[in-house]
C-alpha cells in the first residue's frame, strides 16, 4: 500500500451501480439479435431509463446516465435509439408481454388441475 492510496477516489456506490446497469445492457445486447433501444423520459420516480428490445420483444430496462448516457449506449453498441415518447413501444415488445401472461395463466391453471 502506498503512501497516498487512502486518499484515493473509490467510486460511489451510484457509480458502481450505472456501471453494473452499463455491464448488463451490453452483454444483453451482445446476446441477442435485432436490439433496439427506447428512453424513457424522468418521473418523479425514477430517473431517465432506457429499454432495450431485442426482435422477438424480450426486452429489459435500466438507468443509463440521462438521455445522453442513452445516445452513448447507442452508439457504443452500435443500435438505433428511440424516444419513447414520439414512437412509443414496438408492437413485438407488448406482443411478447402477451405471449408470457397466457403462459403463465395457462401455467396455473394446469397446477390446479394436477394439484386437484
Amino acid at each position: 500500500m502506498g503512501l497516498f492510496d487512502r486518499f484515493k477516489r473509490r467510486p460511489s456506490a451510484g457509480q458502481l451501480a450505472a456501471q453494473s446497469d452499463a455491464e448488463h445492457l451490453a452483454n444483453w445486447a451482445h446476446e441477442r439479435e435485432g436490439v433496439e433501444a427506447f428512453v424513457e423520459p424522468e418521473t418523479t420516480v425514477t430517473e431517465v431509463t432506457v429499454v432495450l428490445v431485442d426482435k422477438s420483444g424480450e426486452w429489459t430496462r435500466r438507468r443509463v446516465g440521462g438521455e445522453r448516457g442513452a445516445r452513448k449506449l447507442g452508439q457504443d453498441l452500435k443500435i438505433p435509439v428511440y424516444d419513447v415518447r414520439k414512437t412509443g413501444y414496438p408492437q413485438r415488445m407488448r406482443d411478447h408481454d402477451e405471449r408470457l401472461r397466457i403462459e403463465r395463466k395457462r401455467a396455473r391453471t394446469q397446477e390446479l388441475r394436477d394439484g386437484s
